[in-house]
């Protein structure tokens, strides 16, 4: 497992663990690594025991974006292979985002290039006070196509104006202004105690209300508020009261019980530890 790439490891909780492990390049990716991540991610989403996601990488940085290699030889190919690979990165990019199970990025050390939009397209992002994030294209002659739509979304446009422009560095802290990241885990903290709590929340939810309301913002986000909109959102609250985990919520409230979700995730995480 140690020379492994991409590693996805799932634990008793049903948390997933995405890594990618090419430390000696700064984790950089490539076709492969573009590859073995969409991999990784359908294995996740096919895994019905998976409830949640967390991004992260081995070493000292999160990501150095493209492979300087990689662009090389992207360079001597002509367009509509470019266009074929770009693609490639698009689809990574879209599967993140879509991913039914609510997704978080652990941020260390340096986020450039392509491994912003990797953080744009999580539901939530944790990041050491140290970080910092580059969207480094036009200094090279580029520009973040793929990513745009995500990163766009993520920091507003002005800000994405002004930093898809200028290709500056800037830290976690401004990040958090922006809207990027969620939390800065402080120099006395650590990226693991700020995501248990994280963790911990998402856990004590229904995983079924968890697909159903991140599909929900999804479509609410993507559709102007008219008559039709308000008729879905009824529509959904009626199909979700109906359901097994519905019912089943409901009534252990009603009940002063805990929920059969809660109460499974318990047990699994207490034979866990025998």
């Amino acid at each position: 497992m140690a020379n492994e790439q991409v590693i996805i490891e799932l634990d008793n909780r049903g948390v997933a663990r995405l890594t990618m492990n090419r430390p000696e390049v700064h984790n950089a990716f490539d076709d492969v690594i573009i590859a073995k991540l969409r991999a990784a991610l359908a294995e996740v989403r096919e895994n019905s025991a998976a409830r949640v996601l967390v991004l992260q990488s081995a070493g000292k940085n999160f990501s150095a974006g493209a492979d300087l290699n990689w662009m090389r030889s992207m360079a001597d190919k002509n367009y509509q292979e470019n266009v074929e690979d770009a693609g490639e990165l698009g689809a990574l990019m879209w599967e993140l985002d879509q991913l039914p199970i609510p997704t978080i990025a652990l941020v260390n050390g340096a986020a450039f290039g392509g491994a912003v939009g990797l953080v744009a397209c999580c539901d939530m992002a944790i990041a050491e006070e140290r970080a910092s994030f580059c969207l480094s294209e036009v200094k090279i002659g580029l520009i973040p196509a793929v990513i745009s739509p995500y990163v766009v979304r993520a920091l507003g446009e002005p800000a994405a104006r002004r930093y898809m422009l200028t290709a500056e560095r800037f830290f976690a802290t401004e990040a958090y202004r922006l809207g990027l990241i969620d939390i800065v885990a402080a120099a006395d903290s650590s990226l693991e105690a700020e995501l248990e709590p994280l963790l911990t929340a998402l856990l004590a939810n229904s995983p079924a209300a968890i697909k159903a309301c991140k599909n929900l913002i999804r479509h609410v986000s993507n559709h102007p508020l008219n008559p039709d909109v308000v008729a879905e959102t009824a529509r959904r609250i009626a199909e979700i009261r109906v359901s097994a985990e519905g019912q089943e919520g409901l009534s252990s409230f009603l009940e002063k019980r805990s929920p059969a979700w809660l109460a499974a995730n318990t047990t699994s995480a207490t034979d866990g530890n025998k």
